[in-house]
């Protein structure tokens, strides 16, 4: 794992050394990629089979040959009730490496209630040897929404769950969402600029990144030794079952470069890849059939899957 680094670390401040080879990658034709086997392990989160079927998900996920699997946090505790999570992992020989868990970092007086529960699911991704909490914002109406208004809130939650999260023994990851109060590129700089990074660290959906506006592959690039977790995501705007997501390959996201700068990192966590699927308008295609066309592209990038 990388060192921890303390709250004084900046964008600026790891920009100056990153910018001319982060911007090499930026820049270099996706086909010129494909030619170099990839020192990187690639795992899928549960997300595109409506997390509905956790088994049929975790099966999917192995049988194509990813690295590991992550799902909600209030997944992985329905299935710790009905006693089968252990089992299902195990049957497929897939580990989990993350739970995906939305606190309410807005509301000052849900806080104490907000770490209570990120300490119960931090134990449960913990008992099947998960080792990330994605920690998720909560929605908010963006139209009405100030986020400097809330700022203070949001960073002293997070430090305050950051802080119990790691006591757990796990790395938590800030993932900036759409239609959260942390949403777009600002106010995920903002955050990060302010809140204590020995311990909480930078989980970036590289899709989201791109829905909200952003330019993924410089968010990265600035806030790379924060990053040790990652939803590797592609958008085109196009399938409303797929809520304008797609595919790798088939969209914005320049992922050759997002993995350029990711490859032989040693990371807390895991490059995820994530395709949603809209919950009331679901994909006619099979999940299966979706994941398996981002593993031929990454596959063509030099990729390597388990056997």
């Amino acid at each position: 794992m990388n060192p921890f680094f303390s709250r004084s670390f900046t964008r600026r401040t790891f920009a100056k050394g990153l910018a001319i080879s982060a911007a090499s990658f930026a820049a270099m034709p996706k086909s010129l990629f494909a030619a170099k086997t990839k020192n990187i392990h690639i795992g899928h989160t549960g997300i595109t089979w409506l997390n509905t079927d956790t088994a049929q998900a975790v099966s999917d996920i192995s049988k194509l040959g990813f690295y590991g699997f992550e799902t909600f946090g209030d997944v992985i505790a329905k299935r710790d009730a009905a006693g089968d999570m252990g089992k299902i992992l195990e049957e497929n020989h897939l580990p989990l490496i993350s739970g995906y868990c939305t606190l309410n970092l807005t509301d000052a007086a849900r806080r104490k209630d907000e770490i209570a529960k990120a300490v119960s699911w931090s134990k449960l991704i913990k008992k099947y040897h998960g080792r990330i909490f994605v920690l998720g914002p909560n929605q908010v109406k963006r139209e009405s929404y100030k986020y400097a208004d809330n700022k203070s809130n949001i960073i002293a939650t997070l430090n305050e769950a950051a802080k119990a999260i790691t006591d757990e023994g796990l790395t938590p990851v800030l993932h900036q969402h759409t239609s959260t109060c942390v949403e777009t590129r600002d106010e995920t700089y903002a955050t990060l600029d302010a809140v204590d990074t020995r311990y909480l660290k930078f989980g970036p959906d590289v899709g989201q990144l791109t829905k909200g506006g952003a330019d993924p592959v410089k968010v990265v690039k600035d806030y790379l030794p924060l990053v040790q977790h990652m939803h590797l995501k592609d958008y085109n705007g196009k399938d409303d079952h797929l809520l304008g997501y797609c595919p790798l390959g088939q969209g914005k996201v320049n992922v050759p470069a997002i993995l350029g700068m990711m490859e032989g990192r040693n990371i807390s966590g895991m490059v995820m890849g994530e395709l949603d699927n809209d919950w009331g308008n679901m994909s006619p295609t099979p999940p299966y059939k979706l994941v398996e066309q981002s593993k031929m592209y990454l596959k063509s990038l030099g990729v390597k899957f388990r056997s």
